[in-house]
């Protein structure tokens, strides 16, 4: 069972972006021989997306909620699609980190990492606009040496970093 984590954007700048990234996710899922675990703390975007696209082929959803009460993190239009998926997830697992919300989306997103054997990152590049953003779960992970697919929906790119060589860089 491949146990795949995801860190990344909620919004994109460009809406219609999300089709390109949807399209990139699936043509990775289709390369993974056997069952996907998706390892999400179901954020809205990046996170709900991928965890529906595994669950849609057939594969399982494991939680990591960042705190108790997150759904107070999400609008009316977005919790519908949170609990949907929350309620099919094979395993929900709730943290509970001391401090902000910010320090949670930090614990919950290194967690991802520590469980997974292989990230899918949807990020633009930049720095965090917040504490446990997209980049430092990115850096955690290269940190980790886990192997990570940087899908980046600015400028259209893959890029893989599962090479030693990448991580002494």
């Amino acid at each position: 069972m491949m146990k795949i984590g995801v860190t990344g954007h909620q919004r994109l700048d460009n809406a219609t972006d999300w089709n390109w990234v949807e399209a990139i996710i699936c043509q990775e899922l289709d390369t993974i021989q056997g069952p996907v675990t998706a390892i999400s703390s179901l954020a809205i975007g990046a996170d709900q997306l991928f965890a529906s696209l595994v669950m849609h082929r057939g594969g399982h959803v494991y939680a990591v909620i960042p705190f108790t009460g997150y759904e107070r993190t999400f609008s009316p239009s977005h919790i519908e699609t949170y609990h949907s998926i929350l309620s099919k997830a094979i395993s929900v697992e709730v943290l509970q980190t001391q401090g902000t919300d910010e320090d949670a989306y930090l614990a919950a997103g290194k967690r991802i990492v520590e469980l997974a054997d292989l990230i899918f990152a949807v990020w633009n590049g930049k720095p965090s606009r917040g504490k446990g953003g997209t980049a430092d779960i990115v850096a955690y992970a290269i940190g980790k040496k886990i192997p990570l697919i940087h899908i980046n929906p600015v400028d259209r790119t893959v890029t893989r970093k599962q090479d030693t060589n990448y991580y002494s860089s």
